[in-house]
């Protein structure tokens, strides 16, 4: 099981895709779940493994989407009886026919950030060693041979600078540092890409006179206005060098404007998927209401549950449910 999610996770990392992981560190039985087990929970809320049975995974898959929304790690606790409250701990309380207890640690997974660089120049190379140093994934396409100078960077040699070997997400930095070399090509495949940002190493006047060639390829002037040109952050950077930090300072600046747009578009999404759950009023679990096969409806309101046993339990005493329901609210 360990081999399939490590392989699993590898692939996910690999196409750029956000996930969590939920690891079971501790129980107290009966339960399904038992320490070490694992799992997946991808964006939309589906699990891949297992961390134990009905009332686990609902929670797990909800705290895990709040995790990628917002993350941050959390520990859950899932128990039959509430506790005193312990900070850095979530816990959920549902008295479920197992009667166990489990506690589960959630880890968001995001891809590393990519920097693409196009072109071979003494600023291309410094850019490259140091975007690995900070923890980037870095690829360094070129239109003739780049051996030397680029660290581990991956090389691509293509005579156009095309991108299509490349997996462009919403974490992908383009960087355009041909200085002289093919310039209007490189800028044009950068920016025929679906990349957020790019970022042309040149002067202003240069940069005026090669995005004017652009606009008689059909490059439109909103795409051309949205270039970084000079590339960085004007910090009077002169060495190559410093040119390079100056670059990497506005990548981490425009990084962390964009995290939080898509933290709150994220928790919009969660929104979505948390206005379709409900607590069953017996157990407690969480469900899923366009899921649920048990429901019942009392005094106007649907209620849903996550078993048969359950809703049967409602039907035998609605008004004691009902009370502990109005009481909780």
């Amino acid at each position: 099981m360990l081999d399939q999610l490590l392989q699993k996770t590898t692939a996910l990392m690999a196409q750029g895709v956000s996930f969590a992981v939920a690891t079971v560190v501790r129980c107290l039985p009966p339960t399904s779940g038992k320490p070490g087990d694992k799992a997946i929970i991808h964006l939309d809320g589906k699990i891949w493994g297992w961390i134990g049975g009905g009332c686990a995974q609902p929670v797990v898959a909800k705290e895990a989407l709040k995790a990628l929304a917002d993350g941050h790690p959390r520990l859950v606790r899932i128990s039959p009886s509430p506790s005193n409250p312990e900070e850095g701990i979530v816990d959920y309380t549902m008295t479920c026919h197992s009667g166990g207890a489990m506690d589960i640690y959630i880890e968001p997974v995001f891809p590393k950030p990519h920097l693409v660089i196009l072109g071979r120049s003494p600023i291309a190379q410094t850019l490259a060693r140091l975007g690995r140093t900070i923890g980037y994934m870095v690829t360094v396409i070129s239109s003739e041979a780049a051996e030397e100078g680029f660290a581990d960077a991956k090389l691509i040699e293509v005579k156009d600078y095309s991108l299509q070997s490349i997996n462009i997400s919403s974490r992908t930095f383009i960087v355009v540092s041909t200085q002289g070399e093919g310039d209007e090509e490189a800028l044009e495949q950068a920016l025929k890409s679906d990349t957020s940002y790019v970022a042309f190493v040149a002067s202003k006047t240069k940069a005026g006179k090669v995005f004017d060639s652009l606009k008689t390829r059909g490059i439109s002037a909103q795409k051309l206005s949205a270039v970084k040109a000079p590339a960085g952050l004007d910090i009077q950077a002169q060495s190559p060098e410093e040119i390079a930090v100056s670059i990497l300072a506005q990548i981490i600046q425009v990084r962390s404007e964009a995290k939080q747009t898509l933290s709150q578009s994220k928790a919009a999404s969660l929104l979505t998927v948390v206005n379709t759950e409900a607590k069953d009023p017996v157990c407690g679990m969480t469900v899923d209401t366009s899921k649920a096969s048990h429901k019942s409806e009392r005094q106007g309101k649907m209620f849903y549950f996550c078993c048969a046993g359950c809703k049967q339990a409602f039907e035998r005493e609605p008004n004691r449910y009902l009370e502990l329901t109005n009481l909780q609210a």
